[in-house]
């Protein structure tokens, strides 16, 4: 094999590694989405008022009148 060969294959082998332990450890910090419950709050925001609403709430009742 030529050294140029050599160099690439070497440079092939560690770029899918590392790739690959790039994606593992991006895949043990994540969920899947589809494994969390949805919360019932986020689904239909409750009639209460808090004193820390956000303005995603302010704007789910706000559309809902």
């Amino acid at each position: 094999m030529k050294r140029s060969k050599k160099i690439f294959v070497i440079v092939g082998v560690l770029f899918i590694v590392g790739t690959l332990i790039v994606g593992y450890d991006i895949s043990t910090k994540t969920s899947f989405p589809g494994s969390k419950k949805l919360l019932k709050e986020s689904i239909a925001p409750s009639k209460e008022k808090d004193s820390d609403t956000t303005a995603v709430d302010n704007l789910i009742e706000r559309d809902t009148l």
